[in-house]
């Protein structure tokens, strides 16, 4: 058991770890890095699979539900709470919504539970990063025009990918191979990318930081439990969702903050604490899906 967790974990946090140690000394420009990322080599990773007819994405419908809920349900349940403290909600909620589906959830997954659990982890992925562009968004500025979704190329991707695999389009090999070639470097490159905004962290603000860090994998795991047996998820459908719900806050959140300013130095400690957090995290809930969903069966 201890054995299958480090080989899932360790992976992630090396190459997060070459990121810090190599942008201490050389400051990378990180956003042009993620540029690139965004713009190509996720959007070509999320065509070449989701246009695989070897993956019938169907099956995957229930699990798109349950992320929504667990992305959306987040808010609503945290909600209440940030009322009660006096919390700035548009600056607390988004990063308890919108977690690191991307930098650390797809590679995660992938090497938790191998390669047969790629869709899941993308569908997922997609799924966060969606709600991020519309409903999060929105939640900062309501003027913000929905259309912008349409120019983004991991959307364009996807309505694409789901049209041939939905019509049953049956693409080269030798071009299903090249995309997933040049897709397959999203994955270190996102961790790489992860590891560099490490040293960022601000801990000015630490004690909304520690409280964000308890409760986005908190509330998102509340939230999973009940969407499992209510949609009767199982196999690696429901230990990828578990991940997913545990997962820190996206490094996005803090990149949409100072576009918007929107209290960008909190939302910063916000991530970058949670993300830290999930050193804790990550390895007690890969415990209890090692020893109770049995990923690998299904």
């Amino acid at each position: 058991m201890i054995g299958q967790i480090l080989a899932s974990l360790l992976p992630v946090f090396l190459i997060a770890g070459c990121g810090t140690v190599y942008g201490r000394y050389r400051r990378p420009d990180i956003r042009s890095l993620n540029t690139l990322n965004m713009e190509l080599f996720v959007p070509l990773l999320v065509f070449a699979v989701l246009a695989d007819r070897e993956a019938p994405l169907t099956d995957y419908a229930s699990l798109a539900l349950a992320g929504l809920v667990v992305v959306l349900g987040s808010g609503l349940l945290l909600w209440p709470l940030v009322r009660l403290l006096g919390l700035e909600a548009k600056t607390f909620l988004p990063p308890m919504m919108f977690n690191n589906a991307g930098n650390m959830g797809v590679p995660l997954i992938v090497l938790a539970f191998g390669e047969q659990a790629l869709p899941a982890a993308v569908v997922l992925f997609i799924v966060e990063m969606l709600l991020h562009f519309s409903v999060g968004l929105y939640m900062l500025d309501p003027r913000t025009p929905l259309w912008r979704l349409l120019r983004m190329p991991i959307v364009l991707a996807s309505l694409a990918g789901l049209g041939i695999n939905l019509a049953d389009v049956s693409l080269p090999g030798w071009l299903l191979e090249a995309m997933n070639m040049l897709g397959g470097v999203c994955i270190p490159l996102m961790l790489f990318a992860l590891g560099v905004r490490m040293l960022d962290i601000d801990f000015d603000d630490w004690r909304s930081g520690v409280l964000g860090a308890v409760l986005c994998p908190l509330s998102g795991l509340l939230l999973a439990w009940p969407l499992i047996a209510w949609l009767d998820l199982s196999g690696v459908a429901a230990a990828s969702l578990w991940v997913f719900a545990a997962l820190p806050p996206a490094v996005l959140n803090y990149l949409v903050a100072e576009q918007y300013r929107q209290q960008p130095h909190q939302v910063a400690s916000l991530v970058l604490i949670g993300n830290l957090g999930s050193l804790v995290v990550m390895p007690l809930v890969l415990w209890q899906v090692f020893e109770h969903v049995r990923p690998m069966a299904g």
